[in-house]
């Protein structure tokens, strides 16, 4: 018997070794060395201290900054470590009535017929850092009359943070909340 079970104890010590500490340990240097910011989060910091990162959604309270989308995370928005969908598919009620009833506040604070999908719907991980433009721009008066800015000025900063279609073809143009509510900071009125 232990003459089949030696055997079987080494080739799980090896792969253990191999998959579970040689690979991460490789693909971890890789990916320091080959891509340094996007191994460790793209943090963004402000003054020495963190204070997000491109990667990860963070909600906004103030008129004076762009919303993100809602979150699906449970209890705490944009909390990473709930990072999942709903679990709510196309024929849920409840997501029904959700997005219903978040559009159909845009809609009433807006005053307008139609919203950005992505204004009422929650991305699939519940983290995601952008919005659309359409997003963006449907926010902008708020978002100047709360600063104090001219429109022109904030929808210029907007439409020069739209990041584009990546290779001219892949995704959709973007913007990411964060890096916009940061260089909305640096505006003065």
């Amino acid at each position: 018997m232990f003459a089949h079970l030696r055997p079987a104890i080494v080739l799980l010590a090896l792969f253990v070794a191999l998959t579970g500490i040689a690979y991460p340990l490789a693909m971890t240097g890789v990916a320091q060395i080959a891509l340094p910011g996007q191994a460790n989060g793209t943090l963004i910091e402000r003054n020495g201290t963190v204070i997000g990162s491109g990667r990860i959604g963070q909600p906004f309270t103030s008129d004076r900054y762009f919303q993100p989308r809602p979150s699906a995370t449970g209890g705490a928005p944009y909390n990473a470590a709930n990072s999942s969908g709903s679990n709510l598919g196309p024929t849920s009620q409840k997501l029904a009535d959700r997005v219903k009833d978040d559009a159909s506040s845009l809609k009433k604070e807006y005053g307008l017929t139609t919203v950005p999908v992505d204004a009422a719907t929650a991305s699939a991980s519940g983290l995601d850092p952008h919005i659309s433009p359409d997003y963006a721009l449907l926010q902008l008066a708020t978002v100047a009359k709360a600063r104090g800015l001219p429109e022109e000025r904030v929808r210029a900063l907007v439409e020069g943070r739209i990041e584009r279609r990546l290779l001219g073809f892949i995704g959709e143009p973007r913007v990411n909340v964060l890096r916009l509510n940061l260089a909305l900071d640096t505006l003065q009125p």
